[in-house]
C-alpha cells in the first residue's frame, strides 16, 4: 500500500526555517476554525506561536490529505485530557488517530489507522544555572531504578543527558497514545532496548507485547520517538472516539510490527498550499 492507502504519516516541520511576515502568519492562522486561533494567540513569544500554529496546521492537513475533507469541514477536537481526535470520522479506517508533538525546532505528526500512535519529539539542550546530574534528579520520581541505573551510568554529563531524554520521550510517546493526561504516573513504565533497538516496555512491572516503539535521532541536537500499540490501552475518554476498540490479535500483530521508515520534512508552504 502507499503511504496515503495505509493511512500512515510521519511528518515534521523545522520551524527554524519558517519566519513569516506577521501578514503571512495572520494568513496561515485564518485557515484554522475560529476556536482553534485563541490557543495560538496565548502565547507571548514568536517560536511558541509558531510551534502551536504549525502543530495545528498539521494536524488539519493531515486529515485534508489522507481523508480528502476540506479545511473548513474537519471537526478535530479534544478529549478532557487535551488528547486530539478527528471527530465523527466516517473514513475507511476505523481507528485513524494521531499524535503531535514540538520541542525546540520541530514540530510533528503521526497518525495510524488501526493501532494507538504517541509521538514525542525532544531537544536535548543544556540545562541553565545547574549540571546535567542535578537537571536529570528533578526527575528521579519519574524513572524507575533500573532507567536511573542506565542515565547516570551513561558517561559523560552530555551522555547522561542524552540517555534521559531518550527515556523521558519514550514514556510520553506512550503516555500520549494512550491518550492519558500530566498526571499519568510515568515511573509505572519502565523500557528495556538493545543499543535503542528491540525497545520493549513493561506496566506496571509486566511486560507488554502489545506494543513497539523506535526512536529516531533528527540531528544533532533532536530526538522522536514513535509508540504503536493496542486500543484497548487507550483511557477511556479517549477510547470513546474509537470505533473498533477490539482487533484481531493477527491485524493487530501486521500493524505494530510494520516497519517504521521515519519521518518526512514538510514545509508550512506545504501544509497550506492545497487546502480546500
Amino acid at each position: 500500500m502507499t503511504e496515503g492507502e495505509s493511512g500512515v504519516r510521519r511528518w515534521l516541520v523545522d520551524i527554524s526555517r519558517w519566519r513569516p511576515s506577521p501578514a503571512q502568519f495572520d494568513a496561515a492562522a485564518a485557515l484554522l476554525p475560529p476556536h482553534e486561533r485563541p490557543a495560538i494567540s496565548r502565547f507571548v513569544k514568536e517560536d511558541d506561536r509558531k510551534r502551536a500554529l504549525v502543530s495545528r496546521l498539521l494536524q488539519y492537513s493531515l486529515v485534508h490529505h489522507l481523508l480528502r475533507i476540506p479545511f473548513h469541514l474537519i471537526n478535530i477536537r479534544r478529549t478532557t485530557e487535551g488528547k486530539p481526535y478527528l471527530q465523527n470520522n466516517s473514513s475507511a479506517f476505523p481507528n485513524f488517530n494521531f499524535s503531535t508533538s514540538h520541542h525546540g525546532d520541530y514540530v510533528g505528526i503521526a497518525s495510524e489507522p488501526l493501532c494507538l500512535v504517541g509521538l514525542d519529539i525532544v531537544s536535548v539542550s543544556e540545562p541553565h544555572g545547574e549540571t546535567a546530574a542535578e537537571f536529570v534528579s528533578n526527575f528521579s520520581s519519574c524513572l524507575t531504578d533500573h532507567e536511573w541505573s542506565c542515565i547516570v551510568r551513561a558517561g559523560t554529563p552530555r551522555d547522561v543527558l542524552t540517555e534521559f531524554y531518550r527515556y523521558w520521550c519514550l514514556k510520553e510517546a506512550f503516555v500520549k497514545a494512550i491518550g492519558a493526561g500530566v498526571g499519568f504516573g510515568l515511573r509505572r513504565l519502565e523500557f528495556h532496548h538493545e543499543g535503542w533497538t528491540n525497545i520493549s516496555i513493561r506496566i506496571d512491572g509486566e511486560v507488554s507485547k502489545k506494543w513497539r516503539f523506535w526512536l529516531f535521532k533528527l540531528d544533532e541536537t533532536h530526538l522522536a520517538s514513535i509508540a504503536k500499540g493496542d486500543p484497548e490501552d487507550a483511557i477511556n475518554t479517549f477510547k470513546k472516539t474509537l470505533s473498533n476498540v477490539i482487533i484481531a490479535e493477527n491485524q493487530l500483530s501486521s500493524a505494530l510490527d510494520s516497519p517504521e521508515e521515519g519521518f518526512t520534512l514538510q514545509t508550512v508552504e506545504e501544509l497550506t498550499r492545497s487546502q480546500g
